[in-house]
């Protein structure tokens, strides 16, 4: 069940916002699972599930964590640097996948993902596979945060408004500060008074 990775690269996004590449055997997963990482501590293995960021296909796997503090993984996981060993399960689980969605007549038309914080991962994920731009005429992106400095990968996403122009919006909440081209309300806030469906278009 467990398999030995390799840190090969850490992304620091903020003071406490982290992505590690691992170098690992992973099976073949579907884009939304999740895997769990682990350490030993006082002869007890702790561990904890972290979706997978990366498309299937990749060499390695991606995860986005925040450190928490008196956390009993992630601050020890914010630690590792490249060459660090860790310990990752083999095969990634979860079904919270596009297969799980109906096709046909009960599919919609279009596809919204509504994340918080590092609950963006997954969607990553699919967004980076075809799935999602063959089978919905429009794909939505509503990613809420506090604060600007917690948004994780606009490069990438960019890249998907690159790609899609004509099916991709992205739609960033951040709370506690004004951002550019960003809605301040929460989600369910949004949602209810009709301000995420009107950005959304």
């Amino acid at each position: 069940m467990w398999t030995t990775g390799k840190v090969i690269e850490r992304i620091d996004w903020n003071d406490k916002l982290f992505s590690l590449r691992i170098k690992a055997d992973v099976e073949p997963f579907i884009a939304g699972q999740f895997i769990k990482l682990s350490q030993i501590r006082d002869e007890k293995r702790v561990a904890r599930a972290y979706s997978l960021v990366n498309p299937p296909g990749k060499d390695y796997v991606e995860v986005l964590a925040v450190a928490v503090e008196d956390g009993l993984l992630s601050p020890d996981l914010q630690a590792l640097t490249p060459g660090d060993s860790i310990e990752v399960t083999s095969k990634a689980t979860g079904f919270m996948t596009l297969d799980e969605v109906p096709n046909g007549a009960l599919q919609g038309k279009h596809l919204w993902f509504f994340a918080t914080g590092t609950a963006v991962g997954p969607f990553i994920s699919m967004l980076a596979t075809d799935g999602p731009w063959q089978r919905f005429e429009k794909v939505v992106l509503v990613y809420g945060v506090r604060l600007g400095e917690d948004l994780a990968y606009l490069e990438t996403i960019q890249q998907f408004i690159e790609l899609h122009p004509q099916q991709f919006v992205f739609i960033p909440i951040v709370t506690r500060e004004d951002y550019p081209n960003a809605l301040s309300c929460r989600i369910p806030d949004g949602i209810s008074s009709g301000l995420i469906e009107q950005k959304a278009g």
